[in-house]
């Protein structure tokens, strides 16, 4: 697709903008996109380093001490990365740096996808195991909750329907 400015070269910036309720899109090139910066604000700073940098930047671990310091910046033991770096560039350095930066992640990971465990779809030939499981664990949490909340009754029904999954898995 040309650009919709010049009508020389490929247009690489898409941008559509919906005002109440209304939608326009614009098809331009870098170089028009950067003569009209004022309808295409920040379109030449835009960057998915500079998107990612923003999310983390959502740093509740950066706390003050008593003495108003920032603690020790995080760094990675096996490559050196710190947090600061990897904020900036959105890539780890190493394999070991998801660990020694995962606590930190976690928040940026639940603000993303809305938790930090995968939830995804599961393959049809082997998803009835799988289902089980999933479903034997949140019972076994339930029966937990009833525990420590001392409704036995409902202990007892979420007790007897574990052990008839349990039973029908060891069948499978």
């Amino acid at each position: 697709m040309n650009c919709e400015e010049c009508g020389k070269r490929q247009a690489t910036l898409h941008l559509t903008k919906i005002v109440n309720g209304e939608k326009t899109e614009y098809h331009i090139c870098e170089h028009c996109a950067q003569e009209k910066g004022d309808v295409f604000p920040g379109f030449h700073n835009f960057s998915i380093n500079n998107l990612l940098s923003g999310l983390l930047h959502f740093d509740p671990a950066q706390k003050k001490t008593q003495d108003g310091e920032t603690k020790k910046a995080l760094r990675c033991e096996t490559c050196g990365l710190t947090y600061a770096q990897f904020s900036k560039s959105g890539r780890f350095g190493c394999s070991d740096c998801y660990k020694f930066m995962g606590d930190r992640l976690d928040p940026l990971f639940r603000r993303i996808h809305g938790n930090t465990q995968h939830s995804g779809k599961v393959p049809e030939r082997t998803g009835g195991q799988l289902k089980l499981k999933k479903e034997l664990e949140q019972l076994k949490q339930a029966l937990q909750r009833h525990i420590a909340s001392e409704e036995f009754e409902k202990a007892a029904e979420i007790r007897d329907r574990i052990k008839a999954l349990e039973q029908k898995m060891g069948q499978m």
